[in-house]
């Protein structure tokens, strides 16, 4: 990544877009993202943490994508009207194209989620195969609006 530049994140299945914009400004906006393999959201947003870019959430991060919260500093992270937030447990393929869940690493992850995200998906029963969505008034609560 270069800084000083935008960058623009749409995550469709394992694939990242990454459009280099110039402005002034210095933000990672997530577009849209399904979520995916974990390793590349670990990579990239790694890149983004030792970056200093800011991330704009605008629009779904869904599963692997919310590791963003985990990984780059609370004060880097706005969301637009549009952001929307979706957490559900671990889960793995087998060789065989079979899902199944993996408890322990949905307790690490869980863990890792700054407080106010993690007593949020605690109080609606936690992180399971049903997808929990954070988004409008009980999102802008926990992360500010992007200015």
């Amino acid at each position: 990544m270069r800084i000083g530049a935008i960058w623009t994140i749409m995550i469709l299945g394992m694939a990242a877009l990454l459009a280099d914009v110039s402005s002034a400004d210095a933000d990672v906006r997530i577009l849209a993202s399904p979520g995916g393999q974990v390793g590349p959201f670990i990579d990239l947003f790694d890149k983004v943490r030792e970056s200093g870019e800011r991330v704009v959430i605008d629009g779904p991060c869904l599963s692997a994508c919310t590791l963003v919260l985990s990984m780059v500093p609370g004060d880097r992270i706005c969301v637009t009207r549009r952001a929307v937030l979706g957490f559900h447990a671990a889960r793995s393929i087998d060789q065989r194209g079979r899902t199944y869940a993996e408890p322990e690493a949905s307790v690490a992850v869980l863990q890792a989620y700054p407080a106010p995200v993690r007593n949020w998906i605690v109080r609606r029963g936690g992180l399971t195969s049903h997808l929990l969505l954070l988004r409008g008034r009980e999102l802008a609560a926990i992360y500010p609006r992007c200015r």
